[in-house]
């Protein structure tokens, strides 16, 4: 282990004790305190201000942050995915409506143009903090009588199977960095231009028909992506020099993948939002 890493190490180790909010040690004391030179405690520092660990704030001190929420590369629900972490799920419906699909959804869902869809606008919260903004389209004939109550504070995909004897069996997700616009910066209460997360997903249902699009705003400060990876092996048992991601999260001791983080250089993307 480098002297930097060792000196992250035991800088997180004092974090520890220290609440959300509260400011670190000024760079001089840990110097004084860890033993260090000032310049291996101020690149340590940067990377825990990197990876969203503290905030530095000119002029004031650097702060411990909320702890980013670990977004496993599986298909599970968000309900499901707080839960396990030990918060408490919540959504508000913002949005309930029908629509045509018109040639971009009918092509997402394989149906029809001219096919009716239920487009359901929700945030989604944890611990009642808004973490996501998620949009969703799915054939009406497959929810008659969905309305927006049956929304709050509920999984969907709870609700598809219990109400609708519809079961997730799989799907394809993807993932982009991007920065949010002004309705996302409003709705998540961030400031405009946000480093955050665009997650697209289609899912299948067990009978093989494409049930949902969905399309959700994760805030970046708030969440990194992690993926277990193994090796890639050939016909022959032999790994193959290949990694692939697994749909399972690892614990915090698991070695992980942090992919696509959000950081200043999304702003590059501008207000690239459909």
């Amino acid at each position: 282990m480098t002297k930097q890493d060792d000196t992250r190490e035991r800088v997180m180790d004092l974090m520890e004790s220290l609440e959300v909010g509260q400011a670190i040690p000024s760079e001089r004391q840990l110097t004084q305190d860890l033993g260090v030179s000032r310049l291996t405690i101020r690149a340590a520092l940067d990377e825990l201000v990197r990876d969203g660990y503290l905030d530095r704030r000119h002029g004031s001190g650097t702060y411990v942050t909320e702890p980013k929420i670990a977004q496993p590369l599986t298909l599970t629900s968000f309900s499901e995915d707080m839960r396990r972490r030990g918060m408490v799920p919540g959504s508000r419906t913002l949005e309930l409506a029908s629509t045509s699909a018109g040639a971009r959804m009918a092509r997402r869902l394989q149906v029809s143009p001219a096919e009716r869809l239920v487009r359901v606008k929700r945030l989604r919260l944890a611990d009642a903090e808004p973490m996501a903004l998620e949009v969703l389209h799915i054939p009406e004939v497959l929810v008659p009588g969905l309305n927006r109550a049956d929304l709050e504070d509920r999984s969907f995909y709870d609700l598809m199977k219990e109400r609708y004897g519809i079961v997730i069996a799989s799907g394809t997700q993807s993932i982009e960095p991007t920065v949010t616009n002004e309705e996302e910066s409003e709705v998540l209460g961030v400031p405009l231009h946000t480093p955050a997360f665009l997650f697209e997903r289609t899912t299948v249902s067990e009978s093989g028909r494409i049930v949902e699009f969905v399309r959700s705003i994760y805030r970046g400060d708030r969440y990194r992506l992690v993926a277990d990876l193994t090796p890639a092996r050939n016909r022959n048992g032999r790994v193959a020099g290949a990694l692939r991601a697994v749909d399972r999260a690892g614990d915090g001791k698991r070695r992980r993948l942090q992919t696509a983080r959000a950081s200043a250089a999304f702003q590059s993307k501008g207000e690239d939002q459909k």
